[in-house]
């Protein structure tokens, strides 16, 4: 009987699977990563930390993440995505629930920062590098409902935390977290797959695996200009995004918004990104990945503009959504964006090694947010200079060209040697 040859678009297939799974993962792994700020006033309260240093352990995080995820990339071009998503969903749990016994500043940094900071490596970069493999048409779509599951993540662990938080207390909350995160993404894991392994025996002409042979690998990726303006783009997105996402809560309640209040804000974000990254997903199929983060940093400049000017409640509502639907796009079409520029030969380590850059701006943006705050008791200049790098990263987007077609080459057919 023949084997019926592998369609990214025709009906329901494995790849499929890949898409459910990696969503499910996100949820965990990034739900509660994001749910930090909601922890962040009572730590502060139990040890007395600064702002700034009690936002270090999150940047930490990120710089360790940025660095694990250029080794979590490469590996998952070599191994595959099962073991690089088991081996991370190890350490991330390990991180969650060791934070359930933090009793001391370096205790933070090490079970926040290095361990939660390498499992996070694990998810985002290889995962979207696994859909863009599988999917030849409605890469993005299928990649922005993928991100979703961040969303969805997002949407769920700070209202959850908040509630543990209200009626135990924030040690009891990081230990039924990280244990529900651990069985989640290691279970989850075992059925994550490469790419389809029949194409590479029986339809070495399939798109889908003539694609996958097509692109630059790293080392020429980095020697073109589009690859560092993207990469500097990454870097404004990292600082904008996680100076809103850990300290839009306790700015909430600065300004004397309940807890619970500002934990739906956070939970806001999360929600309409939901519907975002689909949407912008979609979108980003129809006109592309650079025009979807023009629109993006327009949005997200506008929001930035009215948290520093107006000065009421509904304008912080307002700015939640308009910052979720921001912040959607650019997740979404950014490991595409890459596809389209360097194609999928290397994938993997490109996409590492670029999102780097936005791993470096997620822990820039806690520490500057919070030494700001702590120097003039105000984060009106961190929202200030987030607008600034929205509109930076506005331009950037504008100047970016494709690479000429003759930058990409076609490895030759080794299979069977």
């Amino acid at each position: 009987m023949p084997i019926k040859p592998y369609q990214s678009n025709a009906g329901f297939h494995y790849g499929h699977i890949i898409v459910i799974t990696s969503t499910l993962i996100l949820v965990g792994a990034l739900g509660v990563h994001y749910a930090f700020g909601v922890f962040f006033k009572p730590l502060l309260a139990e040890f007395g930390w600064s702002r700034a240093v009690t936002s270090g352990a999150v940047s930490l995080s990120w710089i360790i993440q940025g660095l694990s995820s250029i080794v979590m990339g490469t590996l998952n071009d070599r191994r595959g995505p099962r073991v690089v998503v088991t081996l991370c969903g190890l350490l991330l749990g390990a991180g969650y629930l060791l934070m359930s016994q933090v009793n001391s500043l370096w205790q933070l940094y090490l079970f926040y920062g290095v361990l939660v900071g390498a499992g996070l490596g694990g998810f985002y970069v290889p995962l979207t590098s696994t859909v863009a493999r599988w999917f030849t048409t409605g890469r993005s779509v299928m990649t922005g409902i993928v991100v979703a599951g961040i969303g969805i993540g997002t949407l769920i662990a700070p209202l959850a935390a908040n509630w543990l938080i209200s009626y135990f207390d924030w040690r009891f909350s990081y230990l039924i977290l990280g244990g529900a995160v651990l069985i989640i993404i290691v279970i989850a894991a075992q059925f994550l797959k490469r790419e389809p392994g029949i194409l590479q025996r029986f339809h070495k002409e399939i798109p889908a695996v003539v694609n996958a042979r097509k692109g630059l690998i790293l080392s020429a990726a980095i020697r073109t200009h589009q690859f560092w303006i993207l990469f500097s783009l990454f870097y404004c997105f990292g600082i904008c995004l996680y100076v809103v996402l850990v300290h839009i809560v306790p700015f909430a309640t600065d300004i004397n918004l309940t807890p619970a209040t500002a934990a739906g804000l956070l939970s806001a974000i999360g929600g309409v990104s939901i519907v975002g990254k689909i949407m912008f997903g979609r979108i980003g199929d129809i006109i592309g990945g650079r025009a979807v983060y023009s629109i993006c940093f327009t949005i997200m400049v506008v929001s930035f503009i009215l948290l520093i000017l107006v000065k009421a409640n509904w304008a912080l509502y307002f700015f939640a959504v308009a910052f979720g639907l921001a912040y959607s796009g650019c997740a979404a079409v950014q490991s595409p964006l890459i596809a389209t520029y360097f194609g999928l030969r290397a994938h993997g380590s490109i996409f590492g090694t670029a999102n780097s850059a936005f791993t470096v701006g997620g822990a820039v943006g806690p520490l500057m947010a919070g030494y700001i705050f702590d120097t003039s008791g105000s984060y009106q200049w961190a929202f200030i200079i987030s607008a600034i790098l929205a509109a930076i990263g506005l331009i950037l987007t504008l100047v970016l060209k494709p690479l000429p077609e003759h930058k990409f080459s076609t490895l030759k057919h080794t299979e069977g040697k």
